[in-house]
């Protein structure tokens, strides 16, 4: 059976040493999240994660979901009572604002506990996340009354959430959208249609569920311009709140998917189902935006999650696995063989995990704390920087950390050799479950082309150009014998990354093949630079440690592997950034 430990000791680093959240104690939410806070959270979050939920993942992934015939869906054995015990304890409403029943703590402290959650269980994280996400919508750009009703209920746990984006004929393509809304006269709507894909859509776990759908109210424009955003409950609520009549739609049916099958991803059909207008008519997509870009910022995190999880148990087959001697003599002389972890190439693979998970802890969580900044800075200059940042930002933490992760659970299968092919070491569920990151709320291509083709010219290129700025005073900021070397591949990394902008800046009008062509690298060396500055801001907090506690030396050991085996591989992505689009696009479809 595979195993799980929280993360714990890792997320004291990253949020005390490395960004020292408690230096923001006069924002909201940020007073009530000092160390010995911050550290009890951390380790309640851990026991939840380690012992309600890790247990069950197996079990979710045998027996999935189940869809009788009144569309009703039954999750796996153990999910509900795992699910009233995590909204109890409080966990959905950790980062949730107060006004609403939340604790109102940073969205960075939510984040590190969410890490842990998909770590455990993936397919359980993600009905917690949806309806974060939902939340985040409904808060955005819902009316007072919307928020009043729906969401105590969701952040308590009570009400689950999701969003219902795709159709079986449109994808990414949302213009093509054909669900249709249609006024019933009295501030309601009759919501016709279908949605394919809906995590978290039906289950038993909930006393009602809070869809988020997209429609097209009749006579609305064509295309993206044309859509609305409206909030349909699976049970109408009565005059005291409470759910009520059932709503005229339903789970037509779960798809069979590849992995996380404790997560009830179903085809929803809506057949005149009384819903209501979010905001303005034909101004659904900016608020579901704000669902989507939460949603992308946790998958990113899933990646980092499966990363982490699949590292410790290669890792735990590796100290245990014997098999062979090593290249310099015996290590292990009374066994009959050295335990694989004495291999230079099973090292390779577990040192590009850990240095790939710690680095992407810190990022995903440098990235939150700006998110908190945007939010709840007192410094108009603060804000406006940390809402640049996320931005540019979440496309590269979504696709890069989940290209990144699925390569480490692959290389974490590879290190069990044919145990990790097999179904009892759990790895092949790791690897199954970690695949869809790539895919869903938008496939990594798609946030390489957000990337190049929206984000890099925002407002005159000032999010990229203040990133830059950061990078070339960090990388000026002088370090010791230690920690130069990182500020050295920060300036290297920060030059090839400023090298392949210009190149897009000046190729991609000419040809916008070109920027497509060199979206995906162009994404993998932004994603290796952010990597990069990660490991020098962890570097220095390493070497003002306490020199007697192994845990920081090994840090810049780690980092150093980084610097050594990832970051060449920038110039490689440099080169084919700049190979553009001419060969790529030389051959006719017919040859093919």
């Amino acid at each position: 059976m595979p195993v799980y430990t929280a993360p714990t000791r890792d997320y004291k680093f990253v949020l005390h040493d490395v960004l020292n959240i408690t230096k923001y104690g006069n924002l909201p939410g940020f007073a009530d999240a000092d160390g010995d806070t911050v550290d009890a959270i951390l380790e309640e979050a851990a026991k939840v994660s380690e012992q309600v939920l890790a247990p069950l993942n197996r079990v979710g992934d045998v027996e999935g979901c189940t869809r009788h015939d009144d569309g009703s869906v039954t999750t796996p054995t153990g999910f509900k009572e795992a699910y009233k015990q995590f909204a109890e304890a409080g966990w959905m409403g950790l980062s949730q604002p107060q006004e609403y029943g939340g604790q109102g703590l940073p969205q960075v402290l939510g984040l590190a506990t969410g890490e842990m959650t998909s770590a455990a269980n993936m397919a359980f994280g993600m009905y917690p996340g949806l309806t974060g996400g939902n939340v985040r919508a409904l808060l955005a750009g819902g009316s007072e009354e919307q928020k009043q009703t729906y969401l105590p209920k969701m952040i308590s746990g009570e009400w689950t959430g999701t969003m219902n984006l795709t159709e079986p004929h449109c994808g990414t393509d949302l213009g093509l959208l054909r669900t249709k809304a249609v006024p019933n006269g009295d501030g309601s709507y009759r919501i016709s249609g279908q949605k394919i894909w809906i995590s978290s859509g039906e289950h038993d776990m909930a006393d009602n569920i809070i869809h988020l759908v997209l429609a097209r109210i009749e006579g609305a424009p064509e295309g993206v311009k044309g859509i609305s955003l409206f909030v349909v409950p699976k049970f109408i609520l009565d005059e005291n709140g409470n759910p009520g009549e059932r709503n005229s739609l339903q789970c037509g049916g779960l798809e069979e998917k590849m992995g996380i099958h404790g997560n009830s991803t179903c085809v929803m059909n809506y057949d005149e189902a009384t819903g209501w207008l979010v905001g303005e008519e034909n101004k659904g997509l900016k608020i579901m935006f704000v669902m989507m870009n939460e949603a992308r910022l946790g998958v990113g995190l899933q990646g980092l999650a499966l990363g982490e999880v699949a590292y410790q148990n290669s890792l735990a087959f590796a100290k245990d696995r014997l098999q062979g001697r090593s290249l310099t003599g015996p290590q292990n002389p009374d066994g009959p063989a050295d335990p694989i972890i004495v291999h230079p190439d099973v090292r390779r693979m577990l040192m590009d995990q850990k240095s790939f998970v710690e680095a992407s802890r810190c990022f995903v969580s440098w990235t939150a704390l700006h998110g908190d900044l945007e939010e709840k800075s007192d410094d108009p200059a603060q804000r406006e920087k940390s809402g640049d940042y996320m931005s540019l930002l979440t496309p590269i933490v979504k696709a890069y950390l989940t290209d990144k992760g699925f390569k480490s659970v692959s290389d974490g299968l590879q290190v069990f050799g044919g145990s990790g092919y097999t179904e009892e070491w759990g790895m092949s569920q790791f690897l199954r479950d970690a695949r869809i990151t790539l895919i869903y709320e938008g496939t990594n291509g798609i946030q390489a082309l957000d990337l190049v083709g929206r984000k890099l010219a925002m407002h005159g290129m000032r999010p990229i150009n203040s990133f830059f700025a950061e990078l070339d005073a960090f990388a000026a900021s002088g370090g010791s014998e230690a920690t130069q070397p990182f500020l050295d591949a920060v300036a290297a990394t920060k030059a090839q990354l400023k090298e392949a902008t210009d190149w897009l800046v000046e190729n991609g009008l000419k040809d916008f093949n070109n920027a497509g062509a060199s979206s995906h690298d162009y994404l993998q060396l932004f994603g290796l630079t952010c990597l990069t500055y990660m490991w020098g801001l962890m570097a220095k907090a390493a070497e003002a440690g306490d020199a007697s506690d192994p845990f920081y030396s090994n840090k810049l050991k780690t980092g150093r592997y980084f610097l050594d085996r990832w970051v060449p591989e920038g110039g490689m992505h440099l080169a084919k950034v700049k190979a553009g689009a001419a060969s790529m696009m030389a051959l006719e479809a017919e040859a093919f």
